[in-house]
């Protein structure tokens, strides 16, 4: 063989066998096992979950890898070396578990072999060190146990004492026991029922579904300079139906509608913090829910459509009001001149109707025909790809539309499953690591003791435990990201809630809001971080207007203890408490943003005045005193706004943005 001949061997080789291409076989073998399972159930989720997470860690390291290398001070050689090394691992996982599942699951629980455990400790090391990579604050705080769950019996202050466990208990607890830990309860949701609903999101990348209806909004909402910020309104409620992240939703709407914004005249940290609160809505919105939607309906035992329509009217509230905030802002800020129509190719609006028609479609299925979560996943999925393919053909071949040119059909097929992979090893990570944490606070009795403590708080007032629990919610979101903090609260808050008579769904809706408004609080909101970077603006100040937008919102946490049929009742009682909650928050949100008068004392008086029969109108007990209230309240509020956009208009003309 010549040296030419042998060159073109090699090209052809590394052409097809690469790193890209291990991705996307992995990806394939994943997606695939994944739908067979979706359709039949077969082995359950423990089995599935044993054999999928070392498939899950693969596909992390090697886009880890792919992405920069996990290791940036060591060099290309050693980080490859290293992840020969944990590949390696998670083969060995995955052939132990293949062979010995049945022993290990039924025979061997609780007198483990020298082999089990080796296997445990390497998985549990090589869990604990992406999380390092990828999710640090978790890392640290599984640290931290850990070593609370060695050496307790040392800790000085009588609250935290325990006797203490050996670093063997911690490694099974942590793997081979399945029900706890790595391969328990956590990671089994997130390759199951996260990964069906993740078929959506994957369907709409993969043909890139969701650029199209950001565009869509930005034509429907970009009517007048004072309508532009609504656009990251529309965009991010109908992204967030199939982002479980805010972070992730505003990278992918803020990169329109924040440039947009700016180019205006909307100031930069304005533009920042109206996306910020956008993007944290999709934390509420139907159907992923920032994924502890899922995580909800399985610590409740109910369906999941019972915890997705419980979230549409908290996202009715949310979003209504952010909305009212967003205009009567801009109505201070810019004028109303009215701006040129952009013009969306037919294609592109297909799209988004295809989008649009995946979410009825997965409500008739799991609201109208009650069919289980991840079937429903699975057939919507299927449904929107088939209808995107087939748009796609028609446009390509049939009607040749330029529109249609950028799509090719194997390289959307591949994104779509690449992309459903990514996401969903991904999110199996945060809820493996999630999994040690919760599994070492239950070995060393920290959720028993801080509920006994939560309990003799209650004893004293309700009031004081919801506070304590909004406090301790506070701290914990401040450090962990929405879905870890929901889990963490769900844990140790809803128990004690409880026994002293709160109504489980109250309980764990007070957590999930709680959980969401951690991804704002000050001063980790990565949420503003991203908005911030992409508008060129403070990261304090886009964060804080962002908190005075969604201040009126805040609220509602408190609101369903009072208004509790918003989350206890569906149907009619819902209908009602949402609406009581929502004309009550947009009545304090004209008290903020509004102008009633052009005299400073007036305005201030009658602004005070609102916000004050709001809150009343929120927080009475009395049904009946909030309902005539809000028969005073919503059309105030109503001729509120038409006065302000009389007298609030800015008197010259903003100038762009830079």
């Amino acid at each position: 063989m010549t040296k030419k001949e042998e060159t073109m061997l090699s090209d052809g080789i590394k052409r097809y066998i690469n790193l890209k291409n291990l991705i996307f076989f992995l990806s394939i073998v994943m997606f695939f096992w994944l739908a067979r399972y979706f359709y039949t159930g077969f082995g359950g989720p423990t089995e599935l979950v044993a054999s999928l997470l070392p498939i899950a860690l693969m596909l992390q390291i090697l886009h880890l890898h792919q992405n920069g290398y996990i290791y940036k001070r060591l060099s290309p050689t050693a980080n490859g070396i290293l992840v020969v090394i944990y590949i390696g691992i998670c083969l060995y996982a995955l052939y132990h578990f293949y062979t010995e599942y049945e022993q290990i699951s039924i025979y061997r629980q609780g007198s483990y072999t020298r082999e089990d455990f080796i296997m445990g400790l390497l998985i549990f090391l090589l869990v604990m060190e992406l999380s390092r990579v990828v999710h640090a604050e978790l890392f640290w705080m599984n640290v931290v146990l850990v070593f609370y769950t060695l050496w307790g019996y040392l800790s000085p202050i009588d609250f935290f004492w325990h006797p203490g466990t050996s670093f063997y208990r911690v490694v099974t607890s942590s793997t081979v026991e399945l029900s706890t830990g790595i391969y328990g309860q956590y990671a089994q949701i997130a390759l199951t029922t996260i990964a069906a609903f993740l078929l959506l999101a994957a369907a709409a990348r993969g043909f890139d579904a969701q650029g199209a209806m950001v565009s869509f909004m930005r034509r429907i909402a970009g009517r007048s300079r004072q309508t532009i910020p609504q656009t990251a309104v529309l965009a991010s409620s109908a992204v967030g139906m199939i982002s479980g992240s805010g972070a992730a939703n505003a990278t992918v709407v803020g990169t329109f509608t924040i440039p947009l914004m700016k180019r205006y005249g909307v100031p930069g940290e304005f533009a920042g913090a109206v996306e910020t609160a956008a993007s944290m809505g999709g934390l509420i919105m139907p159907p992923v829910m920032a994924v502890a939607g899922f995580v909800m309906a399985e610590f409740l035992d109910v369906p999941y459509w019972s915890v997705v329509i419980r979230g549409f009217a908290l996202a009715f509230i949310y979003y209504s009001t952010l909305s009212l905030s967003i205009y009567l802002a801009s109505i201070s800020l810019l004028p109303a001149s009215p701006i040129e129509a952009e013009t969306l190719p037919i294609y592109d609006q297909l799209k988004t109707a295809i989008f649009f028609m995946g979410i009825i479609f997965l409500t008739i299925l799991m609201g109208v025909l009650n069919y289980g979560e991840q079937l429903s996943g699975l057939y919507t999925g299927s449904f929107m790809f088939l209808l995107l393919v087939l748009l796609y053909l028609y446009f390509k071949y049939v009607k040749q539309d330029p529109a249609a040119e950028k799509d090719k059909l194997f390289a959307n097929v591949r994104i779509m499953i690449e992309t459903h992979a990514e996401m969903t090893s991904f999110l199996t990570l945060l809820l493996a690591t999630l999994g040690i944490m919760i599994g070492l606070f239950t070995v060393t009795g920290f959720i028993n003791r801080m509920g006994g403590m939560l309990l003799r708080v209650g004893e004293f007032h309700i009031i004081a435990l919801v506070l304590m629990a909004w406090m301790f919610g506070w701290l914990v979101g401040a450090g962990l990201p929405p879905t870890a903090t929901y889990i963490v609260l769900a844990v140790i808050i809803v128990d004690p809630m409880r026994k002293l008579g709160i109504d489980p769904w109250v309980a764990h809706f007070f957590c999930f809001l709680i959980a969401v408004w951690g991804e704002l609080s000050p001063p980790t909101s990565l949420t503003a971080a991203v908005s911030a970077r992409i508008a060129e603006a403070s990261f304090m100040r886009t964060m804080f207007q962002a908190l005075k937008l969604c201040l009126p919102i805040t609220l509602m946490t408190f609101a369903i203890f009072t208004r509790f049929s918003l989350v206890m009742n569906p149907g009619w009682l819902m209908i009602r408490d949402m609406l009581l909650v929502a004309i009550s928050c947009w009545g304090i949100t004209y008290a903020i943003f509004g102008k009633c008068a052009h005299n400073r004392s007036a305005n201030i008086i009658l602004r005070a005045a609102l916000a004050i029969v709001s809150l009343v109108m929120m927080f009475h007990p009395d049904t009946n005193v909030s309902l005539m209230m809000a028969v005073i309240i919503l059309p105030a509020t109503f001729y509120g706004v038409v006065l302000h956009r009389r007298i609030a208009p800015p008197k010259s003309e903003p100038q762009p943005a830079e």
